[in-house]
């Protein structure tokens, strides 16, 4: 038999490889450093002439704790309504992105197509400083064995310190729910909501959507999504009682797993705070929807309901230790227009829980400047603008939009386009990041439940990759994206940049990110592309390690 002509290339985790039968432009990549404590990620491209049935692959380390995944490519049928140049592609097609585990056996690979192993370190915090090679063996069809020259790892002798920024994306249980088929509150249902917790806490996000009621998020006006509420209503005649014990579960578990940070869901609807959530009660006997989108905000109604709910809410959130982490929302992204119905809600909400802090995504400096908000939202193209304005502790969002010139975490944006997030947070103080899409897996205003692995745009709604950063993988638990891998990444570069800011001052890394960017770096301003970024965090450890 003729031999395989098997072929590998390493390649950085900053770009990402086409199934193509050319070799995607790449940077040479044959070793790196990183610091201890961190997660490092590269990449084995490889490519045969002839169809291997069963690949069998070994890594060969004196590093323990190295984890192999195979790069699969999804199909991205919608880019967005606008693209500037700095893309992977402007037209539909198959990107790599789902990082999937190994088979056990018949890993099979086609013939002249270029893939890739997605390789993660995680380097313990004792590590000796020093270099360690990492070499792969390849084992095509039990036939030929195929053996990589080693990558160098030069791990420092500096320690990647803890993360401190706050960050939350958005999690859906009901759409786990209803992927996996499960009952809500059904022992199924809470493993999905363990094992997808334990996912975002080890890829740095620190804050959970905690859906007291319902989230009235991206839902059909007049209707409703699936009933995930944690606390118990009990309505007799005028009278309400309250039952916490899904909630403390809830709050339990998150923590368990290293969730710190609990946003209270919205306690009024979308874009304005003009209608209440969809509650659930006993009332006598039967469970029947007593708010939703039939019942305004400023009802007398809702009024009462929340001067007897949230009083004991906070009682119980104080009592269970985490007052101080909690955060309260009134309404996601308030136009001016609403101005009037989310002040109202904002001060009613406040009348309550003035003890707590109150966070909203929001794009008008208003709401912040009249008090209505301690910690707005704004979107990364607006930040600077809320900076400039005098806003001191600045969180940032971005989602579906803007579609150009700033960072985000579209399917096909280049990955140094996503992964710049943590030098800009570090440029500009970012203290926290809020993003919807966790794990939506339904169509705009949730309409019907979508397939991620076939939609990646919530039906044409937006931009391929925003709706959701994990996907639904087999026996209950979420397969990542290298993109929730990217933006970890991002994550370590911010705390990279602290240590140096410690060790070298804030003048020393402001000047080190202009001169990356070309000039002063801003939203819209950056280092782009593989080169760049690589360039950037190898300077970062160089400076570290002098």
């Amino acid at each position: 038999m003729e031999p395989f002509h098997f072929k590998t290339r390493f390649c950085s985790s900053l770009v990402k490889i086409m199934q193509k039968p050319e070799m995607t432009a790449a940077e040479p990549f044959s070793g790196f450093s990183a610091l201890r404590g961190e997660v490092f990620s590269f990449q084995v491209a490889y490519f045969t002439e002839r169809r291997v049935d069963d690949l069998k692959v070994k890594v060969l380390s004196k590093l323990k704790n190295i984890r192999i995944r195979s790069v699969e490519s999804v199909p991205v049928r919608f880019l967005a309504a606008n693209l500037d140049d700095d893309v992977i592609t402007k037209e539909p097609g198959l990107i790599p992105d789902l990082l999937a585990e190994l088979p056990e056996r018949f890993f099979a690979v086609p013939p002249k197509l270029w893939r890739a192993l997605w390789i993660t370190v995680r380097i313990p915090r004792n590590c000796k400083a020093g270099t360690y090679d990492i070499a792969f063996e390849f084992n095509l069809d039990k036939q030929e064995t195929v053996k990589t020259e080693p990558f160098r790892l030069e791990v420092l002798n500096a320690a990647l310190p803890e993360q401190k920024l706050i960050r939350t994306e958005w999690f859906h249980t009901d759409s786990l729910a209803t992927y996996y088929n499960v009952p809500v509150f059904s022992e199924e249902y809470w493993y999905l909501v363990e094992t997808f917790m334990k996912n975002a806490a080890d890829h740095g996000i620190n804050m959970i959507l905690t859906p007291v009621f319902t989230p009235p998020l991206d839902t059909e006006v007049g209707q409703e999504r699936p009933t995930v509420q944690l606390v118990g209503v009990k309505k007799t005649g005028n009278t309400y009682e309250f039952n916490f014990d899904k909630l403390a579960r809830w709050i339990a578990l998150a923590e368990s797993v290293g969730i710190r940070y609990f946003e209270i869901s919205h306690l009024f609807t979308q874009w304005g705070a003009a209608f209440t959530p969809k509650i659930m009660a006993d009332v006598n006997g039967t469970e029947k929807r007593i708010f939703g989108w039939d019942v305004k905000s400023d009802s007398a109604k809702y009024k009462t309901f929340l001067k007897v709910f949230l009083p004991e809410l906070t009682v119980f959130l104080k009592e269970a230790g985490i007052a101080d982490r909690v955060y309260f929302h009134t309404s996601d992204e308030p136009s001016p227009e609403g101005l009037g119905t989310y002040s109202a809600a904002a001060k009613l909400l406040r009348t309550y829980t003035d003890d707590f802090k109150h966070i909203d995504a929001l794009s008008d400096f208003d709401f912040y400047k009249l008090g209505l908000v301690d910690i707005p939202v704004p979107g990364i193209s607006k930040v600077e603008e809320f900076i400039r304005k005098g806003l001191k502790h600045p969180w940032t969002y971005y989602c579906c939009c803007p579609e150009t010139e700033t960072s985000n975490r579209f399917l096909y944006s280049p990955p140094a386009r996503t992964r710049i997030l943590g030098a800009l947070f570090h440029r500009f103080g970012i203290e926290g990041f809020l993003h919807w899409g966790f794990n939506f897996y339904f169509s705009r205003l949730s309409r019907y439940p979508i397939d991620p692995y076939q939609t990646a745009d919530a039906g044409y709604a937006f931009p391929a990759g925003d709706p959701f950063l994990v996907y639904p993988g087999n026996d209950c638990e979420p397969a990542d994206s290298i993109r929730h891998e990217l933006l970890f990444d991002a994550l370590q570069d911010q705390r990279a940049l602290e240590l140096l800011e410690e060790k070298a001052g804030a003048k020393t890394v402001q000047r080190l990110l202009d001169k990356a960017s070309g000039k002063a770096m801003t939203m819209k301003n950056y280092p782009r592309g593989e080169k760049a970024m690589l360039k950037l965090r190898g300077e970062i450890n160089r400076m570290l390690q002098r």
